[in-house]
C-alpha cells in the first residue's frame, strides 16, 4: 500500500483499490482483483497484490501518452501573422510607387529636385512603422494584461487563435469539479446521529469517501467517538465497533448479508447512483440508520463559465473517464451541450480531433497527465494552474488562478486584442491610402483650383505654392501614425472581462 505501480500488467494474486486519477482523472480509487489490469504510475491504496508485467518501457500507457503529446506538438502548424503577409506586399509596392512617381514628374517637369522630393516624401510617409507596430504592440499589451488577470499566454499564436474558438471541451474532475468528493446527501430520521456514527467509523481512513464524511462532520463541529476492531471488507464496505456495538457502512450486499431491512432506503440508493453519486448504507447495532451519499462537486464558477461561453455563441463539451451516470449528472447541472463519458486517455485526443474535423476551432481545458494529448491536439490547449506539470507544459494557455471563468476571459481578451490589431492595421492603411497620393504630388496637379478654394491658404501654409509635401512633414505625419497605433494598443490596459 502506498507504492506506485511500476509498469502495466495484470493482477495474479491479491486484492486492492488503486488510485488511477493520473490516468482517468477519477478521484475515487478503483477496486482491483485477480484478472484486472493495472497501469504503471498509478498508486496502490489499501491492499497488496502480485501482478504480471505485460507492457514495459515505451509500451506502457504513460509512455504512449507522452508519445501522443510529442506527436501532437510536432504536427501543429504555425500561424501566419497578418503584418508579415501585408508587409511582404506593402514594402515593394511603396518602393515601386515612389520610383514611378519620381520618374513621371521628372519626365513632366524636368526638375530633378522636385522629383527627388516626391521620391523621398513617398518613402518617408509610407515608412511601415505603424504597420510594423500594429501587431506586436497589441500582442505585448494583450499578453501583459492577461498576466495581470492570471492568464498566461505562452506565445502570440495562442493569443491569435483563441479569438476564433467556437467549441470548448472541458475535462471533468479537477477542472469543472473540485477533484475530491464531498457529502451531498444524508437520508435518515436522525441525520446528526448517522453523520456521527459514519464519521467516527471512517475517522483515520485514507479513502477519499471516508475523508469526505469526516470532513463534513468536522465542519459541523461534531465530536467523534472512539472505535474498535476496524475491518475493511473488500468489495462490500467496512465493519467497526463503537461502544461494543457493530457499525456497518457499505453497499446493499454488506447490509443484506446481516439481514438488515433496507426497504425504506433502497430507492434512495438507486436514485443517487443514477445521479452519479456514491451512496452507502449506514447500520448501527443491526438497525439501518439511513443512507449517506458522496460526489465530486461542481466548482461554483463552472456554471457561470458555461453560461458566459454560450453567450459568446460557443458550444461546450465535457470529456471524462467517469461512468455515464456521473458524467450526465454533472453536465446537466453545469449546462454543458455535449458529453463524452468513459473515455480513455488515448481516446481524448481523438474526440478533440472529431470536433476539429467537424469544422470547429476547438479548445481543450484540463489539469491532468491524462489530458495532455488532448491539450496538444486542440487548436488551443488551456491548463488549470493547479494541474500537473505535464498538463501545464502541454498547454498553450495556463490559468494561474485555476478558475474556469478565466477560460472565457482568455477568449474575450484574445478577441479584444485581435480587434485592436485590425483597427491598427486599418488606420495604418487608411493613413497610407491618403498620405501616399499626397506625397506623390497629386495635389500639385490640381493646385490652381485648390489654392482658389476655401482651404487654399491652409494648404499653401503647410505645403507651399507648389502644393508638394515636404519630406519633413512626411516624417511628422509618419511619426503621428505610429503614436496613434501605440495609443490604440495601450487601450487594452483598460480591458475588463464580462460578468
Amino acid at each position: 500500500p502506498g507504492e506506485k505501480i511500476p509498469v502495466d500488467g495484470e493482477i495474479i494474486e491479491g486484492y486492492s483499490s488503486v488510485d488511477e486519477s493520473m490516468l482517468t482523472g477519477e478521484s475515487i480509487p478503483v477496486e482491483k482483483s485477480v484478472g484486472d489490469k493495472v497501469v504503471g504510475a498509478s498508486i496502490n491504496k489499501t491492499g497488496s497484490f502480485k501482478f504480471k508485467a505485460q507492457k514495459v518501457g515505451a509500451d506502457t500507457a504513460l509512455a504512449q501518452i507522452i508519445k501522443l503529446v510529442e506527436d501532437a506538438q510536432g504536427s501543429k502548424a504555425p500561424i501566419a501573422h497578418i503584418a508579415d503577409v501585408v508587409s511582404s506586399y506593402f514594402v515593394p509596392a511603396v518602393i515601386t510607387i515612389a520610383l514611378i512617381s519620381a520618374v513621371i514628374w521628372f519626365i513632366a517637369l524636368h526638375n530633378f529636385v522636385f522629383s527627388l522630393t516626391v521620391f523621398v516624401s513617398v518613402l518617408v510617409i509610407a515608412c511601415p512603422c505603424a504597420l510594423g507596430l500594429a501587431t506586436p504592440t497589441a500582442i505585448m499589451v494583450g499578453t501583459g494584461k492577461g498576466a495581470e488577470l492570471g492568464i498566461l499566454f505562452k506565445n502570440a499564436e495562442a493569443l491569435e487563435v483563441s479569438q476564433k474558438i467556437n467549441a470548448v471541451m472541458f475535462d471533468k474532475t479537477g477542472t469543472l469539479t473540485e477533484g475530491k468528493p464531498y457529502v451531498t446527501d444524508i437520508i435518515s430520521d436522525d441525520k446528526d446521529k448517522l453523520l456521527l456514527i459514519a464519521a467516527s467509523a471512517e475517522n483515520g481512513s485514507e479513502h477519499p469517501l471516508g475523508e469526505a464524511i469526516v470532513r463534513e462532520a468536522k465542519e459541523k463541529n461534531i465530536k467523534l467517538l472512539d472505535i474498535e476492531n476496524f475491518k475493511a471488507i473488500a468489495g462490500f464496505g467496512i465493519e467497526v465497533f463503537i461502544d461494543n456495538k457493530k457499525v456497518l457502512m457499505g453497499n446493499d450486499k454488506l447490509i443484506n448479508k446481516e439481514n438488515i431491512n433496507t426497504e425504506n432506503y433502497h430507492s434512495y440508493m438507486e436514485s443517487f447512483s443514477k445521479e452519479g453519486k456514491t451512496p452507502m448504507y449506514v447500520a448501527y447495532d443491526n438497525k439501518l440508520l439511513g443512507v449517506i451519499a458522496c460526489a465530486d462537486k461542481l466548482k461554483k464558477e463552472s456554471i457561470d463559465a458555461i453560461r458566459r461561453l454560450h453567450k459568446l455563441g460557443i458550444k461546450t463539451a465535457m470529456i471524462t473517464g467517469d461512468n455515464k451516470n456521473t458524467a450526465n449528472s454533472v453536465a446537466k447541472e453545469a449546462g454543458i451541450d455535449i458529453v463524452f463519458a468513459e473515455v480513455l486517455p488515448e481516446e481524448k485526443s481523438k474526440e478533440v480531433k472529431k470536433l476539429q474535423d467537424e469544422g470547429n476551432i476547438a479548445a481543450m481545458v484540463g489539469d491532468g497527465i491524462n489530458d495532455a494529448p488532448a491539450l496538444t491536439q486542440a487548436n488551443v490547449g488551456i491548463a488549470i494552474g493547479s494541474g500537473t506539470d505535464v498538463a501545464i507544459e502541454s498547454a498553450d494557455i495556463v490559468l494561474v488562478k485555476s478558475n474556469t471563468n478565466d477560460v472565457v476571459t482568455a477568449i474575450e481578451l484574445s478577441k479584444a486584442t485581435m480587434r485592436d490589431i485590425k483597427q491598427n492595421l486599418f488606420w495604418a492603411f487608411c493613413y497610407n491610402v491618403i498620405g501616399i497620393p499626397i506625397a506623390a504630388g497629386v495635389l500639385h496637379v490640381f493646385r490652381e483650383p485648390l489654392i482658389a478654394s476655401s482651404i487654399g491658404d491652409f494648404l499653401v501654409a503647410i505645403m507651399g505654392k507648389e502644393l508638394l509635401l515636404n519630406p519633413i512633414f512626411s516624417a511628422l505625419a509618419m511619426s503621428l501614425s505610429s503614436v496613434s497605433v501605440v495609443a490604440n494598443a495601450l487601450r487594452l490596459n483598460f480591458f475588463k472581462p464580462s460578468k
